[in-house]
């Protein structure tokens, strides 16, 4: 887990980076909120949505390593070509806006794959807290990604720089990578999971309609960036540096939520609903304050459904089915994240109708995720027996 947290770390420096600043390179490529909103949303749903054929496709082939490779690449070769979109004249917006997209499609291709590895992984030291270390091993990268761009933004003034250094650790994760892979061996050949239990079991169904709720309520990181850039007045310089407090706030969140979770199981999430119910009141004031702080509740959010939400699937699907469950899942939460970008994008002018919508989703969401955890139980570590 360690090795494979280390290729996170700088893959999620360079993506993070990347996406610290794309609300505010949209706008200066001429794009709406609206726009920023369904780029940003329409990121986050291919991110989880195209899940669906990526982790059936892993599980029919048991190539994990494969998908994980792919995905990575994808990531480390489109952020640096940011760099290039400023100076495309009127074909930037598009060019920028395809290659957002296409960092997060290179998360879809590898991360059903991957989290199958982790589970497995994770299983003898308690799913929570492998998965919380896990991630927090990212957000150390999507901390230290937005201070890079941030110091060379404001070194420069320029956005183009701030993406082109970018291909540095770009270079750096996807040679680790190939050299673990050389390493380490991946699952066996073979079909996966013929004879597994249904995948759709009402506790999953449950949890997973949930999680397109809860999703459609959290709002992009590229629409909160957008608001303080032209709202509120923040410096676009400082806009990185408030993404990786974000971030710290998410690591702050994985880890309490993951350490709960193996002592109290599933009701931890609860607070997921509650969390993202706050983030358009805070985050998208036009207080500085209110602001900074809903960008700190935004990122705790964030950090709990990147981790411990993951924890409970695995524990509630068998293990040869967990790839599909995983890329299932992710496409009831990309679906969401979808709908929130047209959401948040069209209703931005108007933030109590904006609030009161979002209100509105998670109650629907903690009305299915109570009805979800209360048929669960933990998974117990072998200590624990």
């Amino acid at each position: 887990m360690a090795a494979f947290g280390l290729v996170s770390l700088i893959t999620d420096l360079v993506s993070d980076g990347a996406r610290s600043l794309a609300g505010p390179l949209l706008g200066q490529l001429g794009a709406t909120a609206l726009v920023v909103g369904l780029v940003t949303g329409g990121a986050e749903a291919a991110a989880q949505g195209l899940r669906v054929m990526f982790g059936p496709w892993a599980d029919r082939t048991r190539r994990y390593w494969s998908f994980t490779v792919a995905g990575y690449a994808m990531t480390v070769v489109s952020v640096p070509l940011l760099a290039v979109t400023p100076g495309l004249g009127a074909a930037g917006l598009a060019a920028a806006s395809a290659l957002i997209i296409a960092d997060r499609v290179g998360k879809a291709v590898r991360s059903p794959a991957k989290t199958v590895l982790l589970a497995a992984a994770a299983a003898d030291v308690g799913r929570g807290r492998g998965f919380a270390a896990h991630k927090a091993l990212d957000l150390v990268g999507a901390l230290l990604g937005p201070v890079l761009v941030a110091a060379v933004l404001a070194a420069t003034g320029l956005l183009q720089a701030a993406f082109a250094v970018l291909a540095v650790p770009a270079g750096v994760a996807l040679a680790l990578l190939v050299w673990l892979r050389r390493r380490v061996p991946g699952p066996g050949a073979g079909p996966g999971g013929a004879a597994a239990p249904s995948l759709f079991s009402p506790v999953f169904l449950r949890f997973a309609v949930g999680a397109f709720f809860w999703s459609a309520g959290l709002v992009a990181f590229g629409v909160i960036s957008f608001h303080l850039s032209t709202a509120v007045n923040v410096p676009v310089a400082v806009v990185p540096l408030l993404y990786a407090a974000a971030m710290g706030a998410a690591a702050l969140g994985a880890l309490a939520s993951g350490y709960l979770y193996d002592r109290a199981g599933g009701a931890v999430l609860l607070v997921l609903p509650v969390l993202v119910a706050l983030v358009p009141v805070l985050a998208l004031s036009p207080a500085a304050g209110p602001a900074l702080a809903g960008v700190a509740v935004w990122g705790a959010a964030t950090g709990i459904q990147d981790s411990t939400v993951k924890a409970l699937v695995a524990d509630i699907v068998p293990a040869a089915r967990q790839g599909s469950a995983y890329g299932v899942f992710a496409a009831f939460e990309g679906a969401g994240a979808l709908a929130g970008g047209a959401l948040y994008g069209a209703l931005y002018p108007f933030r109590p109708a904006l609030v009161a919508t979002v209100a509105a989703l998670q109650a629907v969401a903690l009305v299915l995720l109570l009805a979800a955890v209360s048929g669960t139980r933990r998974t117990p570590r072998p200590s624990d027996r």
